[in-house]
């Protein structure tokens, strides 16, 4: 048994960051191929919402987990949200128990995420870590694209409530239009932003 796993949402300073761990057997692969399963940064989100009940119809087990806008600012706090993810990833693993996990690396280098997630790991599983390796196994590609359609899913959920914030990165200029507006009519930041991003600070 074959999982694959990886995030959507690192990078934004709106929402939450989404873990996908999807486990499969070495056979379903060929047919995660077939659906032309790929990196989830690749497709149109229509694509992404099409493929996403596929990849988990066709998963023996799945495992998901947001991590909340003020569980991210704690980690960052400590300088430790590689050091939360990799507790998380591992996590996953423990739920899935595959015998092969295949890890899109959150860390520049990917031996000291492997090695931080083996210190989480209380069984033995043989572990891939690569960066880029959602460009590179299709499981973890599908791992990719759960996650993606997860957290745009509870962006729309904001969106609904909160109005049009654009992309929610930090670069946006409609984002920071609405956090700037927020500030200034509220006094302080909504629970579902990260206050530790430096996009938030210099407002």
């Amino acid at each position: 048994m074959i999982a694959g796993i990886d995030e959507a949402g690192r990078g934004p300073v709106i929402g939450p960051m989404v873990v996908c761990g999807v486990l499969f057997h070495s056979s379903d692969l060929e047919r995660l191929h077939r659906l032309e399963v790929r990196d989830s940064k690749t497709m149109s989100a229509q694509r992404r919402q099409q493929l996403a009940p596929r990849i988990l119809a066709l998963a023996h087990k799945h495992e998901i987990v947001e991590i909340e806008p003020r569980t991210i600012d704690r980690a960052r706090e400590k300088n430790q949200l590689n050091e939360l993810e990799a507790r998380v990833f591992a996590q996953i693993i423990q739920k899935l128990r595959p015998s092969e996990a295949f890890i899109d690396s959150a860390d520049a280098n990917p031996e000291k995420f492997k090695q931080r997630l083996q210190r989480y790991l209380r069984s033995p599983v043989h572990l891939i870590v690569e960066n880029f390796a959602d460009q590179r196994y299709v499981q973890v590609a599908a791992a990719s694209i759960v996650a993606k359609v997860v957290r745009d899913s509870r962006i729309a959920e904001l969106r609904s409530v909160y109005g049009d914030f654009g992309s929610g990165y930090p670069a946006d200029p409609k984002t920071k239009k609405f956090l700037r507006e927020w500030l200034h009519k509220h006094g302080s930041f909504p629970d579902f932003v990260r206050k530790s991003w430096k996009t938030l600070q210099h407002l």
